[in-house]
């Protein structure tokens, strides 16, 4: 009996994986977000204004936000020249744990903290990874919770759609 219940639950993680996909946003307007990076240089969203921004809510301890973290990359880096940015928001961790995880998964965008998780609690990022695309409007356009492959073509056509 325990096996077979092992199996179905294992199932159900596996398909609800699988379903994430990217949204239509419809929870309102995009809150404010200005955070500082690693080195402490501050970011502040309204200045990203006129570019596709991917802001992406994340902590180490989040399996699916780790495993997620080289698509963000190759997604940031196959549209480089181009006006869009990741920025990738940690849930309240202490600065050695983020620095040991760069470590092993290295990004070339800004990793910002969001110490007292003020910035997630506005965003609504209940579910980690959450992730919100942000056209050149500086409205959220679309949003997904849960592990997503930047890469495919759907999303990227989504991206590239909020580029024209």
């Amino acid at each position: 009996m325990a096996r077979v219940f092992f199996s179905i639950a294992l199932a159900a993680v596996a398909f609800s994986a699988w379903c994430v996909e990217l949204k239509p946003w419809e929870g309102g307007a995009t809150p404010p977000l200005a955070l500082d990076d690693l080195s402490g240089k501050r970011h502040d969203l309204a200045e990203y204004k006129g570019s596709v921004v991917l802001v992406n809510f994340w902590a180490t301890w989040c399996e699916p936000c780790r495993a997620e973290m080289p698509s963000l990359e190759r997604l940031r880096k196959s549209l480089q020249g181009k006006r869009f940015e990741v920025l990738a928001v940690n849930l309240a961790e202490p600065l050695s744990r983020i620095e040991k995880f760069v470590d092993g998964v290295p990004v070339s965008f800004p990793l910002l903290r969001d110490r007292d998780s003020t910035t997630s609690k506005a965003w609504k990022a209940k579910l980690l990874p959450a992730s919100y695309v942000i056209g050149r409007d500086g409205r959220i356009h679309y949003v997904a919770y849960g592990e997503l492959d930047w890469e495919s073509a759907p999303v990227r056509a989504k991206v590239l759609e909020l580029l024209q």
